[in-house]
């Protein structure tokens, strides 16, 4: 499924106290929040060209649609207040085709490339965040890796250790492993996350920091 011209893109919300996320379902990384469902889709609009940029360096059409069709509404967790997206939608545990599976991995490897480009052609010093804060560029990436390697690659069963920022073989092998393993399309493990959700969420931490370093550069 993808965007059709004219045609409203499917959406899920997940709504904590103080914080609700807009993320569509069949676009792993466009995934955005706001203070409220209304603010979220606002936001999630607002992405849109940035998102067509990863779609392009995929190779999949994403023509304009007409707008978002809320599908599904989950309840947010303390996680989604302090601004992780962490709920999966209901559907995400339906098998991956083949040809799902390939278009899921190809979005989140797209997504990877992008944010490499960003960091290749940002500065090592960004500007600080409004209240003077937040990692510079190298730490950003740090930070990107280690998540990816403590934590999201073993939601999917995978253990593999953090590649060196500093070594492209070795990132490249990384990013294999945990492409191979969403374009198996398997069922979840055990305490793990349903790969259309583990896509979403590892596109969306990827992007996330690639548009914030755009953003303070």
């Amino acid at each position: 499924m993808g965007i059709v011209a004219g045609v409203a893109t499917p959406v899920y919300i997940e709504a904590g106290t103080k914080r609700v996320f807009a993320l569509a379902l069949e676009w792993p990384g466009w995934c955005r929040s706001g203070r409220d469902e209304a603010a979220a889709l606002a936001a999630l609009a607002a992405y849109e060209q940035r998102y067509a940029v990863v779609a392009r360096e995929a190779g999949i059409g994403f023509p304009p649609g007409n707008g978002f069709a809320v599908v599904e509404r989950v309840r947010g967790s303390a996680s989604t207040d302090f601004g992780v997206p962490g709920e999966a939608a209901s559907g995400d545990a339906r098998p991956l085709k083949r040809g799902e599976a390939d278009r899921m991995a190809d979005l989140v490897e797209a997504a990877w490339r992008v944010f490499d480009r960003v960091v290749a052609g940002a500065p090592a010093e960004l500007r600080k965040g409004p209240r003077g804060g937040g990692r510079d560029r190298d730490a950003i990436v740090e930070h990107v890796l280690g998540a990816e390697a403590a934590y999201y690659v073993r939601k999917i069963g995978l253990r593999l250790p953090q590649p060196t920022a500093g070594d492209p073989a070795a990132v490249a092998a990384f990013r294999r492993e945990v492409a191979g393993a969403l374009r198996g399309g398997g069922q979840p493990i055990e305490k793990g996350w349903p790969l259309r959700y583990a896509a979403r969420r590892i596109a969306w931490h990827v992007l996330d920091h690639a548009w914030e370093i755009e953003d303070r550069s």
